[in-house]
């Protein structure tokens, strides 16, 4: 019963880690999506 809250805290690091990595990533496409926006638009 030692190994179970070490398996739990791995898990809460693993989560943290996808939360703020997602977040980051977000705003990166975001910002990047803005200046790809403009450029991929057609011109009539």
């Amino acid at each position: 019963m030692k190994r179970k809250p070490d398996l739990l805290w791995v898990l809460v690091i693993v989560f943290s880690l996808g939360v703020v990595t997602t977040g980051y990533t977000q705003s990166l496409w975001e910002r990047q999506g803005d200046a790809t926006v403009k450029v991929a638009q057609p011109q009539p």
